[in-house]
């Protein structure tokens, strides 16, 4: 008996969901957020120049660890300005993903 109980407590719907405009200071935090993803985006496009130019000053000197390094720099630059930018809709994916959950 109580297992079913324990089962039947797991399985309560607490009936929290997302609310606009819930607690004041929204508009604030989304600036903020906002903010902070441009200057990650920045800071992504200085990695890349910096990681490419590494990348360059590798492969035409014979460095090659300088040059596997700016080829590592290059990628995850390019990777993190990826997410950055696709942050949105990510997040919005698996959002709605997961008020599917039942």
């Amino acid at each position: 008996m109580k297992l079913i109980e324990h089962a039947q407590h797991l399985a309560y719907n607490p009936g929290v969901t997302p609310k606009q405009g819930g607690l004041p200071g929204l508009d604030v935090l989304k600036n903020v957020m906002g903010s902070l993803n441009l200057f990650g985006i920045i800071a992504a496009v200085g990695a890349l120049v910096i990681s490419a130019a590494v990348w360059a000053w590798g492969h035409h000197s014979g460095g090659h660890q300088a040059e596997a390094n700016g080829k590592k720099g290059t990628a995850i630059a390019a990777g993190c300005a990826l997410l950055m930018g696709a942050a949105n809709g990510i997040v919005a994916f698996f959002s709605s993903m997961g008020t599917q959950v039942h």
